[in-house]
């Protein structure tokens, strides 16, 4: 009789929630669009904005949740990575290991990168709202913010792509329990991928993914990765 439920189909489906619940927190932070006519007091810091005076049309609980949500998922996501590791068992274990280390590293600092942007909304309202007397002191505000951001995504950019590139090289180059397709799967390629396919897309669905293409390409990775162990034992 076939075993439906495995701990490698668990781990994947498990991880694919994750990325999604990831990618909604994605969208509730991010998904919004403001004319800056209609904010003039934002319109001096447009600059230091850069974008992100969308986010002064939120509502506290939509930041609230759109943090919480990824934060929250973050460790579902991780129990993707275990699939992966079980999915690479037989090639170098140092590289493997290597491998599995930098995707769960960057996980970690995502979630805190991924919650701070609630801080980040909660600034800019501010900014928006308090006397422009005021407003030099949230602007220097956002722009320490800012540079913790910058602070993590690049550690974490620079983990995921790593990683993405020795998963690929141990898929093609190794034995593993994968098959050879799977070396043209990682969170990178996907991200392009949905690049790409975003562009053909209608606008109200482009829309509403706005902030989520990496977290969507997690989906991607993970059902790609699930559907290739799927008939494998851990």
């Amino acid at each position: 009789m076939e075993v439906l439920y495995s701990p490698l189909r668990i781990a994947g489906l498990v991880a694919f929630l994750g990325a999604f619940i990831y990618a909604v927190g994605d969208v509730l932070l991010l998904a919004s669009k403001v004319n800056l006519d209609e904010y003039p007091k934002l319109r001096t810091y447009a600059k230091l904005l850069s974008d992100s005076e969308k986010m002064v049309a939120l509502s506290p609980n939509r930041m609230i949740w759109g943090a919480l949500v990824g934060v929250y998922a973050t460790p579902l996501v991780l129990l993707g990575f275990w699939q992966v590791y079980q999915g690479l068992g037989g090639a170098n274990e140092l590289a493997v290991l290597a491998t599995v280390g930098l995707f769960g590293s960057a996980s970690v600092i995502g979630a805190f990168v991924h919650g701070s942007f609630y801080y980040l909304g909660e600034y800019i309202q501010a900014l928006n709202n308090v006397e422009e007397s005021s407003q030099s002191i949230i602007a220097d505000m956002i722009g320490r913010h800012k540079n913790v951001l910058i602070a993590g995504y690049v550690p974490l950019m620079v983990m995921i792509v790593i990683a993405s590139i020795l998963f690929s090289v141990l898929v093609a180059t190794q034995v593993t329990a994968f098959p050879e397709w799977v070396a043209w799967i990682n969170p990178v390629t996907m991200t392009i991928a949905w690049m790409i396919v975003k562009r053909i897309l209608p606008q109200f669905i482009r829309d509403w993914t706005e902030g989520a293409g990496f977290n969507i390409a997690y989906m991607a990775f993970f059902g790609c990765t699930t559907f290739a162990l799927w008939n494998v034992q851990a």
